[in-house]
């Protein structure tokens, strides 16, 4: 049912914990499941420097959590800002249709983390 990647990143989740005085933090979540994420970004001039989550969810959900920050970190606001749900399905070897949803709440995260350190820094660099 789930990839070997999904249950690596499920099993040994990167990037766990809090951000003290975070950049950017992003929270969002799907009552429908009952999965809720947030996201701490470290930014300094346009580049995640850190980023960390946490995730109260279902086994993809974390697994999505963990690979999303993967794929964040070290890049641009402006790069993150392009990351898809389907780019986090496809790094983790594919999700049931099932779960998709979790992909979606991740990318939702990082752009909610994102949003709000552009409204705390209208004027900094994105890229």
């Amino acid at each position: 049912m789930y990839s070997e990647k999904v249950m690596d990143h499920f099993s040994n989740p990167r990037n766990v914990g809090e951000i003290e005085n975070a950049s950017g933090v992003g929270t969002v979540g799907n009552a429908k499941c009952g999965d809720i994420m947030k996201i701490f970004l470290d930014i300094e001039n346009g580049i995640i420097k850190d980023v960390k989550f946490k995730t109260f969810g279902c086994g993809a959900a974390i697994a999505t959590s963990s690979m999303a920050t993967e794929m964040i970190k070290g890049k641009t606001v402006k790069e993150a800002l392009t990351l898809t749900n389907k780019a986090v399905a496809e790094a983790l070897d594919g999700l049931p249709e099932v779960k998709m949803h979790c992909s979606l709440l991740a990318e939702e995260a990082v752009k909610a983390a994102i949003d709000d350190y552009i409204a705390k820094n209208p004027d900094a660099p994105l890229e």
